[in-house]
């Protein structure tokens, strides 16, 4: 098995599922077989690849996860897509551990076939992040260049720290990228030192600047690599993939 990473916050709109989109796609492209699951029950990283949600969620089914995955517009990227089903999502998110384990176990099993799997996780501390999270050789956080955004950080790392303590696991803290990055504004700026102080070398070198095209995007099925690829975002988002790989 690959590495599985893990893309996750509990707060909405710091580009989770933008990076996990955008990310598949730019390792894909540079040579990797990936598989980009989709565990947020809004989708977006489903529709986000021009994808329609599935009726019902394999992981729910027990059927195999080859047989719920389907191809993309990309070559070596495969997606396996959410469910807007409230059954499915009930039963995806309940707080059993026995099901937990079961879903974990039943990721892994599809997950030997590529050299790279993608977790997009729900904007929650919820079982089904902490389910990816068990699922997962290493967790990336993206953390959006605002205060507020920062507000229950801790709790996210805290949630981390319990999976990797856990004996039987082998989850690793990736690494942080900063998005919607603003180098006109001091409060960017602000944010970007605290950050790198505190954690260190685990956050990305790159930041996913403030572009129109990325945001635009999604609106065509597309990455913004493919929607816009001479954008500031693509070749952001490229350069991430560099460093990501580099540090295998």
């Amino acid at each position: 098995m690959g590495r599985v990473l893990c893309i996750a916050n509990q707060k909405g709109g710091v580009g989770k599922t933008t990076t996990a989109v955008n990310l598949a796609v730019t390792m894909a492209k540079a040579g990797a077989q990936i598989l980009l699951v989709d565990l947020d029950p809004q989708c977006n990283a489903t529709t986000g690849l021009g994808q329609e949600p599935t009726k019902s969620h394999p992981l729910v089914d027990s059927a195999p996860v080859r047989q719920g995955v389907c191809k993309t517009g990309t070559t070596r990227l495969d997606l396996l897509p959410g469910t807007r089903s409230f059954r499915d999502v009930e039963t995806l998110t309940r707080d059993d551990q026995q099901q937990a384990d079961r879903v974990r176990e039943h990721l892994a099993r599809g997950f030997t076939a590529y050299d790279f799997v993608l977790i997009d996780c729900p904007p929650s501390l919820g079982q089904l992040t902490k389910t990816a999270l068990a699922s997962s050789t290493e967790v990336l956080m993206p953390i959006q260049c605002e205060y507020f955004a920062m507000e229950g950080l801790a709790q996210m790392i805290e949630v981390i720290r319990q999976v990797i303590e856990q004996k039987t696991r082998w989850l690793e803290f990736g690494g942080i990228v900063l998005t919607m990055y603003d180098h006109t504004l001091e409060l960017t700026r602000e944010v970007d030192q605290e950050v790198r102080e505190f954690f260190g070398e685990i956050v990305y070198q790159t930041v996913i600047p403030r572009d129109v095209a990325v945001a635009e995007a999604p609106s065509h099925g597309k990455s913004v690599i493919d929607y816009a690829p001479r954008a500031r975002g693509a070749r952001a988002y490229t350069e991430l993939c560099m460093e990501v790989l580099q540090r295998d």
